[in-house]
């Protein structure tokens, strides 16, 4: 068992106790927080509290028993992502949105992993990470695109070697609300964890590590107060939420990122963040040719026109 304790801030007063424990503990989906809530493993100032619901407030003391995890079995399920690419050292697919990439705590399945042991019933028994095998790098739940998967050990430390040196390319396609001052620039910050919400990150000033971002409009359309723009993004860095974090500051934060743009950032029939992970370069695990793939817009990408009408 382990004890977690927070103190509530004035900034996230208000919250739902099961939304604030989500904040702090960014690695917990909402419904398995739920659970401990309703299982008596939750203390507001030392008392027991089982409502999820229940409104935190400022100074609030909260204490929370987190059962220790235990060893996983993975479920496979079905495979059914589209293949970019595959030969016996890796597998690239076009990640749909609302998929996570690996299993964790209240997350079992679902996942990209499971649909991999689907596929590879062995896959699990070559790596030392049960949990992530063949897993080199990884996307949000809500972004889709390029993700590539190693097939062996080897594979996976040459693939994981290369992100490491950024001897990979990678570009985004991304939606903003708003338009950036240039059509094209560079945003070069240091990143590090939120001083408040720890499931955020932020561009900080110092005890960050350095982050490079590029961009270039696509298009941009207004109406009225409307005003939406489509980027290429280059990221040279592999910082958590980097372009999230990045367009933000900018004050041109991703359309549907309620995390970083809040609640202004909803549009009818928009339903998670738009950035799309787009291309990606990197150089072959084996032979060391450099390898470039593509992955279509998704369905549920939308036109900037058509979401400007929809919305007005």
């Amino acid at each position: 068992m382990i004890t977690h304790q927070f103190t509530v801030t004035a900034e996230l007063a208000g919250n739902r106790l099961d939304k604030f424990l989500s904040l702090q503990l960014p690695g917990s989906s909402r419904s398995y927080l739920q659970k401990l809530i309703e299982d008596n493993r939750v203390r507001r100032n030392g008392e027991t509290v089982t409502v999820p619901r229940l409104e935190v407030k400022e100074n609030m003391v909260i204490a929370i028993d987190v059962p220790e995890a235990k060893p996983v079995e993975i479920k496979a399920e079905s495979f059914t992502y589209p293949v970019l690419f595959e030969d016996e050292f890796m597998l690239v697919i076009n990640k749909p949105p609302g998929v996570v990439v690996h299993p964790a705590p209240g997350n079992p399945d679902g996942t990209v992993v499971n649909a991999l042991l689907g596929r590879y019933p062995d896959l699990g028994d070559d790596f030392e990470e049960n949990l992530r095998p063949g897993i080199v790098h990884r996307l949000d739940k809500d972004t889709s695109g390029c993700l590539v998967i190693a097939k062996t050990p080897d594979a996976q430390f040459q693939l994981s070697a290369a992100f490491a040196r950024r001897s990979t390319q990678k570009t985004y396609r991304a939606i903003v609300v708003g338009k950036l001052q240039q059509p094209k620039g560079e945003i070069k910050t240091l990143i590090g964890r939120h001083a408040v919400n720890r499931q955020k990150m932020a561009v900080v000033e110092r005890n960050g590590k350095d982050a490079v971002t590029r961009y270039r409009e696509i298009e941009h359309l207004h109406s009225g107060k409307i005003s939406l723009s489509e980027l290429e993004v280059d990221i040279l860095t592999g910082r958590t939420h980097q372009i999230r974090v990045h367009l933000a500051h900018l004050k041109t934060p991703v359309l549907g990122d309620e995390l970083y743009g809040g609640d202004k950032l909803k549009f009818p029939g928009v339903h998670r963040q738009m950035l799309h992970a787009w291309k990606l370069a990197l150089p072959h695990p084996k032979t060391g040719e450099m390898m470039h793939f593509c992955a279509p817009l998704p369905e549920d990408w939308p036109n900037l026109a058509e979401l400007i009408t929809t919305a007005l």
